[in-house]
């Protein structure tokens, strides 16, 4: 039986840029959970991190 990406959950937006060369999503910034649900590339889509040196009030 083949299993794909479930109908319901959409993919989440990753950034096209960071996964251009990357091996384990091949360039398409998310992968497919073995229960068929969308997640962002763990090796090449990084959560943004907050600056923590950004200018205080």
């Amino acid at each position: 039986m083949t299993h794909g990406a479930h109908p319901l959950a959409p993919a989440p937006h990753a950034d096209i840029d960071q996964a251009r060369h990357c091996a384990d999503c091949r360039g398409w910034g998310t992968v497919i959970t073995p229960d068929g649900r969308h997640e962002l590339c763990p090796a090449c889509q990084r959560p943004e991190e907050t600056d923590s040196s950004a200018v205080r009030a």
